[in-house]
């Protein structure tokens, strides 16, 4: 639900080093206009408050397993270059911080930005978070061990180009945590009816399901664009329980993949 997009944000700052891209400038300004309740548990971004944790789960661990991390060290991600493309408020990117990763947040949406610096900066924590996008940091030469891509492909113009981009931003045997919404009829009813309509968590339009993605059409995309997935969950509420959990089997709308590029 993050949006990373790559055109002129609506109050009409372009982002650093912007060009032609993957941003959708509708996407973007419909997160401008969302960034001042990043913060907010009970506001538009509740559910994203909500799926944090499981999230945090998933991205913790494949970032130990791949290199080879203790969880149980006080900060045991010391010495790994993080990007959270699309970091909105910074949900992900503190947490990754604290844990001790030297982290870059990315957005194109301007106005997510000072939320993500004010919030870090009281909570004490040092994340470079820039209004750019992946194709300005890919020009720039800028790599990372790890790049967080989360609710975000689901919102770009051209998905294919986007996911080529975050190959190059990665170094070689880098790991990219990709999450998004499939697509098919129990998705529609989730995450646009239940999420829009019913429970009003976020506002109607947000997500547009022609764009959604399958499992199955996700790992081509990462192929293509020269990456090895090697992991997929699925993000599954339970409304009686009102908690997300974790699935090895159940990707039947949200869910998450795990990549690396070759050495």
């Amino acid at each position: 639900m993050n949006a990373e997009t790559n055109s002129s944000s609506p109050n009409g700052t372009a982002p650093q080093g912007s060009g032609p891209g993957s941003i959708d400038p509708a996407e973007v300004a419909k997160f401008e206009a969302m960034a001042a309740e990043w913060w907010d548990p009970d506001g538009k971004f509740r559910p994203l408050h909500m799926l944090n944790p499981c999230r945090l789960d998933y991205i913790t661990a494949q970032i130990a397993a791949e290199f080879d991390r203790d969880l149980t060290g006080t900060r045991p991600f010391e010495g790994l270059r993080l990007l959270d493309i699309g970091c909105g408020g910074g949900l992900l990117s503190e947490p990754m911080a604290r844990l001790g990763a030297q982290v870059v947040g990315a957005d194109a949406a301007a106005g997510n930005i000072p939320v993500a610096q004010v919030h870090a900066r009281q909570a004490g924590l040092e994340i470079d978070y820039r209004h750019t996008t992946a194709e300005a940091l890919a020009a720039a030469g800028e790599t990372f061990d790890v790049v967080l891509n989360m609710e975000v492909v689901e919102h770009v113009a051209d998905p294919p180009a986007f996911l080529a981009t975050c190959r190059e931003l990665l170094n070689p045997g880098g790991l990219m945590i990709c999450s998004t919404i499939n697509r098919n009829p129990k998705s529609y009813l989730m995450a646009i009816i239940g999420a829009e309509v019913v429970m009003r968590w976020l506002p109607r339009g947000t997500h547009d399901w022609r764009k959604f993605i399958t499992p199955d059409e996700l790992y081509s995309m990462l192929r293509r664009a020269g990456l090895e997935p090697v992991d997929r969950a699925g993000f599954v509420f339970n409304p009686l329980r009102w908690e997300w959990s974790l699935s090895d089997s159940d990707l039947s709308v949200n869910y998450v993949t795990a990549s690396i590029r070759p050495r």
